[in-house]
């Protein structure tokens, strides 16, 4: 029988998303079991589900702490003196996704189970990422529209996100490129060039 009553709501939240970092960390999204999650926490799967909602609520959950914690670790990067900000943000990508991979692809692989989309809360999460990546965009092109800005960031974060997963799940190993973030950049650049023309 799990434990009723020994925390707050809001610290089983953090409980559930921190074991279920770990579990997703160890087995990627098709391993994740909620079940699994809720019992090493030593509370029922119905109070788990009580928390979040559902399956989907639980791993938007997990998967919001990890573009909150992404976001850190470019808002770091970013936060040194200097430095070619682009670069940056293409090398933290790569980065990222090396340290937590299984995390990092967890965030495209989850779709919600009746097909809706996202809830707000966490299209705002995702929102802040991007607007993290489009001001940077913005500041190489400052003469651009607010909203060519915003969609030419979507297709330079698929350029990037094509490179990176080409990278860890080593396929560009079969097909002879030997360096990933330098060709990512480089696409990025081509692309930045040809707004600003």
């Amino acid at each position: 029988m799990g434990r009723r009553s020994d925390h707050t709501r809001s610290e089983l939240k953090t409980l559930f998303v921190d074991e279920g970092r770990r579990q997703l960390a160890r087995t990627g999204l098709a391993g994740f079991s909620a079940r699994d999650v809720a019992k090493r926490v030593g509370y029922s799967i119905g109070t788990l589900y009580n928390v979040f909602g559902s399956y989907d609520g639980l791993v938007l959950a997990i998967n919001a702490r990890t573009l909150a914690l992404w976001g850190d670790h470019l808002r770091q990067r970013l936060a040194a003196p200097g430095g070619d900000r682009i670069a940056t943000l293409v090398d933290g990508y790569f980065d990222f996704a090396a340290r937590e991979p299984r995390a990092w692809i967890a965030l495209y692989e989850h779709h919600m189970a009746d097909g809706a989309p996202a809830p707000e809360w966490y299209q705002a999460v995702v929102a802040d990422l991007m607007g993290m990546v489009a001001a940077e965009i913005a500041a190489a092109l400052p003469s651009a529209e607010p909203s060519g800005v915003l969609s030419l960031a979507r297709s330079l974060l698929a350029t990037v996100h094509g490179h990176c997963f080409f990278s860890v799940y080593r396929t560009f190993d079969m097909l002879g490129e030997t360096a990933p973030i330098d060709a990512a950049l480089a696409r990025v650049r081509e692309a930045i060039a040809a707004a600003r023309a």
